[in-house]
């Protein structure tokens, strides 16, 4: 007797118990993702004389005229040729101001204070007066820089591109369409199409909102996010039911539709750090790159568990194939819920 495929066996609801052990951990650590601070902070210098800086300083905003404790330190023997200047600007502490020290910054260590007890990073990027540029990525485990007098051509992508995987791997509600995409098209060419369709469509926008040529008020977009998860989970429902619907039909006008929606929520993990605009095209490049690969480690990862398991056979009620559909769309819908309530 021929043995039934992973997918197969997804359709008659033997599901290995394993796998949906596996989906309710990841869907109740999901509120513990959700706690990462998804924008970073940023600070920007440009360097305005041979030893003096103009310093922009972004952090994100934490509700009406409060912001995370992060703290620009410079050498010691630094000083302050213009005092700093302070604003809430969409939800974002900007502080600007001009330092001086003797002999430049080349060489010196720049801290951030407080970032070893945040889950934020902080993006760095350092104008040279010849227009040379260091970017560099903080995180709590590395809070510091020496600034370069010849920073490397890679920098910029290597940045960008662990950016953009960051913020998909801890970007759960994304991870959650992917995930009930998969489930729904059960592999095979169908969830290449999927996928291919998802890829274009939220890359369309990624652009045009980091770009500046659309804008929808991030809350609403964050609601949407939700709502498309909420609806290709009740698909799956459908189809396990035995009719088709929309998704089981054409799954890669789905994705492409929602898609739509999940790249301007990629755009806000990119704008909202406040890059320059003649840095956004290459910051834009990598970071699609990386979000991709984040995409593709994580559809990955889920075809290869379902492969591992698929050998180990254990009973499990009728019912069990519902979990990971209900599960999905419950928190879903939690979230619609929460951010609706947030506008």
């Amino acid at each position: 007797m021929r043995t039934r495929g992973t997918w197969d066996r997804l359709k008659t609801g033997v599901f290995p118990l394993s796998f949906l052990g596996f989906l309710c951990l990841f869907l109740f650590q999901s509120s513990a993702v959700l706690a990462h601070e998804l924008r970073p902070a940023y600070l920007e210098l440009r360097q305005s004389g041979p030893e003096t800086y103009d310093v922009l300083w972004k952090v994100p905003g934490m509700g009406e005229n409060l912001h995370l404790g992060l703290y620009v330190e410079f050498p010691a023997d630094c000083t302050n040729v213009i005092e700093p200047r302070a604003a809430m600007i969409r939800n974002a502490f900007t502080q600007r101001w001009t330092v001086r020290r003797a002999g430049g910054l080349d060489g010196s260590e720049i801290h951030i204070r407080g970032l070893s007890a945040t889950m934020t990073d902080v993006l760095v990027r350092m104008e040279h007066l010849d227009g040379r540029a260091q970017v560099t990525r903080l995180t709590p485990s590395a809070p510091s820089l020496i600034v370069q007098s010849a920073p490397g051509p890679m920098e910029v992508a290597r940045t960008y591109s662990a950016l953009g995987i960051e913020h998909i791997l801890t970007g759960i509600d994304h991870l959650l369409f992917v995930l009930a995409l998969l489930l729904i098209t059960r592999g095979g060419w169908k969830l290449v199409k999927t996928v291919t369709a998802f890829t274009v469509s939220h890359s369309l926008t990624l652009t045009a909102a980091t770009l500046g040529w659309v804008h929808i008020p991030p809350p609403l977009v964050e609601a949407l996010i939700a709502l498309s998860i909420v609806f290709v989970a009740s698909e799956i429902l459908r189809q396990q039911r035995g009719e088709e619907g929309m998704t089981a039909r054409a799954p890669w006008l789905v994705a492409f539709s929602f898609g739509l929606m999940h790249g301007l929520g990629f755009a806000g993990g990119l704008s909202e750090a406040g890059l320059p605009v003649g840095h956004i095209p290459a910051a834009l490049l990598f970071f699609s790159l990386g979000v991709e690969t984040g995409h593709f480690l994580f559809i990955g990862a889920v075809l290869a568990f379902i492969a591992l398991i698929h050998r180990i056979r254990f009973p499990v009620p009728r019912w069990g194939k519902l979990v990971p559909p209900y599960a999905i769309g419950g928190v879903a819908m939690f979230w619609v819920i929460q951010r609706v309530a947030a506008f």
